[in-house]
Parts: C-alpha cells; sequence; structure tokens
C-alpha cells in the first residue's frame, strides 16, 4: 500500500514538473520570449531583449583557399526575465548544433532572427551557457548607402570591419552596442599567415600545418568593434607609457608609394595616443595599435576596439596619416569606450573624434579649431543640402554622411566659444572619465555639459543637431580660401 502510494505521488509530482517546464519553455508561468530588438528606432530587429552577454568566447578556423570558416560560440550571458525563448542575431551560415547550459535546444530561423527555446525557462539572474557549432562562407555585405562591409575576403585571408551590422555574419551575437561584453579569440589558419585581432596576442601554438592564434580582449567591447583578421601581416609589437602595442603591416606596403606615411603615422602612436590622454583622461584600454591591409577596395577606417583598421588610401601624405591615426585612436574615447546607447546619436563618436583632429591640427601649428571651424562654415553656403540634416537625429540612411562629422566637430567649437575654455575641456575630459566603458545618449551629453558650465544650452543644441538650416554666428572670422582646413573624412567611420 505504502509502494503504491509512493509510485502515484510520484507519478503525480512528475505529471506537474513536466507541465510546469512546458509552460515555462513555451511562456506560461510567469516565463515569456525575450524580445527579438534591443529597441533601436533605427534597427529596430539589432539586437535582442531579456538577457546581457559577459562574454563571448569565439573558437573559429579560416581557410583562405575556399573562404570557409568554421566556428564554435561559446555564448556566456546573464537573464534579464524570467525566459522562456531568446534571439541571437546571425546571418548566412549554417548551424551544426545548438545547446543550452549543454543540452540540446531547439532552434528557428528567420532572415537575420535565430531563435533559441531551451528546455527549460531560465530565471530572471540566472546565469546560461549558448554553444553554437556552425561553418560556412562569410558574405561581404553591399549596403546601398554604406557601400562594401563586414568581411572581406583578401588574396591572402579576410578582413573584417564595418558598422553597423558586420558580427551577425560570422557569429551569433547580440548584435546592438547597448549589450558590450568581454571576448576571446582563437584562430586557427594554416601556418605562415598571421591573426591579428582585438586586445592582446597571448599565445599561438602549431601543430600539424595549421596555427592558433588566441588574443584576448578583457575590457567590454561593442559586437560591431570586434575584428579578425588573417593573412600576411609584418607585426611589430612593443610598449610606450604603460600601453602594449600592435601593429600589423601587409609586407607589400612599405615598398609602395604609401609605405613611408603609414611608418611615419604608425611610429607617432603613442605620441597621439599621449596628446590625446592629455586632453580627454587616461587612455582607456590596456593595448593599442593599428592595422593596415594591401586591398584594393577597402575604402574606409573603422575604430575597431584597440587595434583599428585603416584604407591604405589614407597614407598618401604624412598629414592625412596622422589625421586618420588621430580620428581613429580619438574614438577609443568616443565610440569605443563611451559607445552610443542608441544609433540615432552617432555624431557623439563622429563629431568628437573629428573635433580631435581639429585639436591635432593645433598641436601640428597648422590651424586653430576657430580658423577650422570659421572656414568650414564659409565653405557652405545658407543654401547649401550641407545644412538641411539633422545631425542629432539624421536617420538610418544618412548615418555616416559627411555633415554628421563636420557639423559634429562644429557644434563642440560652438559649445566651446559658449561655456569658455575651461568649462569646455572639464566637459570633455569628465564625460570620457565619468562614463567610461558606458552606453551613451544625446539628452545624457546635453545634461552633463549644463552641469559642468552651470549654463542653460538647449538653444544651442536644438539649434545645431536638429534644426536644418545654417545657423547664425556671431561675428564669424570668414577665413581665407588658404585657411589649414584638415582634409575631409570621406569613407571614415
Amino acid at each position: 500500500m505504502l509502494r503504491r502510494t509512493t509510485v502515484v505521488l510520484t507519478s503525480i509530482l512528475a505529471m506537474l514538473l513536466s507541465t510546469a517546464q512546458g509552460a515555462q519553455a513555451h511562456g506560461g508561468g510567469g516565463f515569456s520570449p525575450g524580445a527579438p530588438g534591443i529597441g533601436d528606432a533605427y534597427y529596430p530587429l539589432d539586437g535582442n531583449g531579456g538577457y546581457d552577454v559577459r562574454h563571448y568566447d569565439l573558437d573559429i578556423g579560416y581557410t583562405p583557399a575556399t573562404d570557409v570558416l568554421t566556428g564554435v560560440a561559446t555564448i556566456s550571458a546573464r537573464a534579464t526575465q524570467n525566459l522562456s525563448a531568446f534571439n541571437l542575431d546571425f546571418e548566412g551560415l549554417t548551424i551544426r548544433s545548438l545547446t543550452v547550459d549543454g543540452k540540446a535546444a531547439a532552434y528557428t530561423r528567420n532572415g537575420g532572427e535565430l531563435t533559441v527555446t531551451p528546455r527549460h525557462g531560465l530565471r530572471k539572474g540566472r546565469g546560461f551557457t549558448v554553444v553554437v557549432r556552425y561553418d560556412g562562407v562569410p558574405q561581404t555585405i553591399d549596403d546601398p548607402n554604406l557601400g562594401l562591409t563586414g568581411i572581406f575576403h583578401t588574396d591572402d585571408g579576410m578582413i573584417m570591419a564595418g558598422q553597423p551590422d558586420v558580427a551577425a555574419t560570422w557569429y551569433p551575437v547580440n548584435d546592438h552596442p547597448k549589450d558590450k561584453a568581454s571576448y576571446t579569440i582563437r584562430t586557427t589558419v594554416p601556418e605562415g599567415l598571421e591573426v591579428v585581432s582585438n586586445g592582446a596576442l597571448t599565445g599561438t601554438k602549431t601543430r600539424r600545418g595549421l596555427t592558433t592564434w588566441t588574443w584576448d580582449a578583457p575590457e567590454p567591447m561593442a559586437s560591431y568593434l570586434v575584428t579578425v583578421n588573417v593573412g600576411q601581416f609584418d607585426i611589430t609589437s612593443y610598449r610606450s607609457g604603460g600601453i602594449r602595442y600592435w601593429d600589423a603591416v601587409d609586407p607589400d606596403l612599405p615598398g609602395s608609394s604609401y609605405g613611408p606615411f603609414i611608418k611615419s603615422a604608425f611610429d607617432r602612436h603613442p605620441e597621439i595616443n599621449g596628446f590625446l590622454a592629455d586632453v580627454f583622461g587616461p587612455y582607456p584600454f590596456r593595448t593599442s595599435g593599428g592595422i593596415v591591409d594591401d586591398m584594393e577596395g577597402l575604402g574606409f577606417a573603422l575604430e575597431t576596439q584597440t587595434r583599428p583598421i585603416y584604407s591604405k588610401y589614407f597614407f598618401t601624405s604624412a598629414d592625412n596619416g596622422a589625421g586618420v591615426v588621430v580620428h581613429e585612436l580619438a574614438h577609443q574615447w568616443y565610440g569605443d569606450s563611451l559607445a552610443v546607447g542608441r544609433w540615432q546619436d552617432i555624431w557623439l563618436n563622429e563629431g568628437f573624434a573629428t573635433y580631435a583632429e581639429w585639436l591635432w591640427t593645433e598641436h601640428e601649428g597648422q590651424g586653430t579649431p576657430q580658423q577650422i571651424f570659421d572656414a568650414s562654415y564659409a565653405d557652405f553656403p545658407a543654401d547649401h543640402p550641407f545644412w538641411q540634416l539633422k545631425i542629432g537625429d539624421p536617420g538610418p540612411v544618412n548615418l555616416f554622411d559627411y555633415p554628421v562629422y563636420l557639423r559634429g566637430a562644429m557644434t563642440l567649437q560652438v559649445l566651446r566659444n559658449r561655456v569658455g575654455d575651461d568649462a569646455f575641456f572639464r566637459i570633455v575630459r569628465g564625460w570620457a572619465q565619468t562614463r567610461k566603458g558606458d552606453n551613451v545618449t544625446t539628452p545624457e551629453f546635453i545634461a552633463f555639459a549644463e552641469r559642468v558650465s552651470r549654463q542653460q544650452l538647449d538653444d544651442l543644441f536644438d539649434t545645431w543637431l536638429f534644426t536644418p538650416g545654417r545657423p547664425e554666428v556671431a561675428s564669424p572670422a570668414r577665413a581665407s580660401a588658404d585657411s589649414a582646413a584638415p582634409a575631409a573624412p570621406e569613407l571614415r567611420r
């Protein structure tokens, strides 16, 4: 009698548990799916809701002869709600297996959305691990507005660079700057090729004709800033000012017309970082450097975290080379450490990096920021289309248009003129230091500038960020046509 009762009770408990688990898996019992997007108005399906990624461990292999990439992505995350299912962003490549906490999980794919349904619901606050095995040939993105971006297949390997949508073409990811994470990236390639990525090179190991390169990036990073570059590179490593540098240059370039200017610009890495640190506060990461490949189709530079990627075409003179390096290294403060919380605030990245170029131009004795402002203001008459874009809300089509860069920098000069040098430099330095590692928005910057300056600044920012038309300026200097102004950052990101 007791045994039979025990069996009956055990069966009932098992049925109740099974019912509860089924309810969790399908959205009942207080569990629900995470949102398929993180909430960005420009890119509604970028990123995902319901969880926060802490770390990506990416173990990939790449074969240049076939362009096939194989990957094992181990994603360590924490649920921010009771999750019955969640999404990852992932495009194109073939999934071979997917587990959650070591158990096979159901999944479906719809375009770039990978929906994962674990066997059991994930309670809010719980850490969980997703492992995805996959392979395929990652495709280059041909965006009608941004041009070619993402994975570039080179003559001896590949380059990964672009924004805003790149990461999801080569690994499953919560693909929005709001969900930063640390990374460990192991890449296995044929012996004789180099791999250059973010952070610090922690080891190489060669076995049976293949070499595995391990790079570790412990500081949280937005997904579009992650890069893996495979090919022939001359890698130079050194330490200066407490920062470890890795510079990687295609061996075909030193003997080209670009070579001397690449060398002169890269030789100034510590000097440029030191100059920027004097203005913006300590460099936010432990490592730095740069990457240049001898590639015809790459037409931009990108602030990939700790190690920007540059098109060779920027290095046509000593001034151009140093200028683009200043721009991308300034992004390490504004764009990488301080990442946008929404893409419409991209001027916080590009305006600050362009203004850093203006400060460097003055440092080099070639013109003050005010002179550059005046020359730029004079270059565009009131009826020019340049003045029509609202750079504080440019829209996804115009996200990287020239006014976002130049008018963004002009906004900062107008701010400087309004509040004075002392308050201005306390604003830009305090902004970088108090929000280090954070996501930021334009309203937050305006509030910070008002707090530091003790001035009401809504009219200034409304005029320069959100109102089409050429703003009036007080007694513009109307610099002459030969005033020193840096080259337009065309194709620079």
